[in-house]
């Protein structure tokens, strides 16, 4: 699975890295958005804002002549796609929240069932939470690593799995726009990462991974304009640049942040036997 993670790149310098739009506001402000938008971030947990990237065409609003109304009549306002689809990165929030989720009586999303951070690749395009926005609203969530937990419960040691080359891993994810109620409220993307069964040396670890897409791949999974590509499903792009190190338990809580949560733990003390 993947329940924490790091990301420390700037928004704007990672757009430039992926050639998109930086469509994540430097300061978010309203309700509907969450509040720690993205930034340095060594201990990411679930419901924090996050930085997702999609393909989109941009959209502009034409004029349609009304059914039967002449050149001197009404107006029908219509919204239409214009030019190519292209990268774009968003704020989202971590923790997928269907377009059918009821809404508190504060315009908020109603809590109850699982919190949607994990998405299984073997039964995306079958899941209810998930099938639709697998066909047509796809991303990619970058990060520098994520954190896994092995063994006994009570004693689990932390492991931070990482990209050696220093740049980010796009971890593939689906997305989702809910509106909350009001005419002028704004609406609520969020999104969940994609897992797969782990292999390799981070089989290990844990029995899950992120599903990491490569390069070339990206706009394939993106493209607002065909249907999943399932093949995508079953790969593990990126394996080939994913280390693994132990690090300090530091990283259990999640109020606990910086760059020592990723740095390797330190050897464990060997008691000295007197007698």
């Amino acid at each position: 699975m993947c329940g924490r993670f790091a990301v420390t790149v700037d928004p704007a310098l990672l757009a430039g890295e992926l050639d998109a739009v930086n469509e994540i506001p430097e300061q978010p402000g309203d309700s509907a958005t969450p509040a720690d938008g993205p930034g340095p971030n060594y201990n990411v947990a679930p419901t924090t804002g996050i930085a997702g990237l999609v393909r989109r065409h941009d959209r502009q609003n034409t004029e349609a002549t009304a059914a039967g109304a002449d050149a001197s009549g009404p107006f029908l306002a219509r919204s239409s796609l214009v030019g190519p689809a292209v990268r774009r990165l968003r704020l989202m929030r971590w923790g997928l929240v269907p377009p059918w989720t009821k809404a508190t009586a504060d315009g908020k999303p109603a809590p109850g069932g699982p919190l949607l951070i994990n998405a299984r690749a073997e039964t995306l395009t079958t899941s209810r939470a998930f099938s639709a926005a697998a066909q047509r609203k796809r991303c990619l969530i970058p990060m520098d690593g994520w954190y896994e937990w092995r063994g006994p419960k009570g004693d689990k040691t932390p492991f931070y799995l990482y990209a050696t080359d220093g740049k980010p891993l796009l971890m593939a994810g689906v997305w989702s726009v809910w509106h909350p109620p009001g005419e002028n409220a704004p609406a609520l993307l969020s999104a969940t990462i994609i897992t797969t069964e782990a292999v390799g040396p981070l089989a290990d670890i844990h029995d899950r991974m992120p599903l990491s897409i490569s390069a070339p791949d990206w706009d394939r999974w993106l493209d607002p304009d065909s249907g999943i590509d399932e093949g995508l499903l079953r790969g593990h792009g990126d394996l080939d640049r994913i280390a693994i190190r132990e690090v300090s338990t530091l990283v259990n809580s999640a109020t606990n942040n910086g760059p020592e949560l990723i740095a390797p733990a330190e050897p464990k003390s060997e008691q000295t036997e007197l007698f």
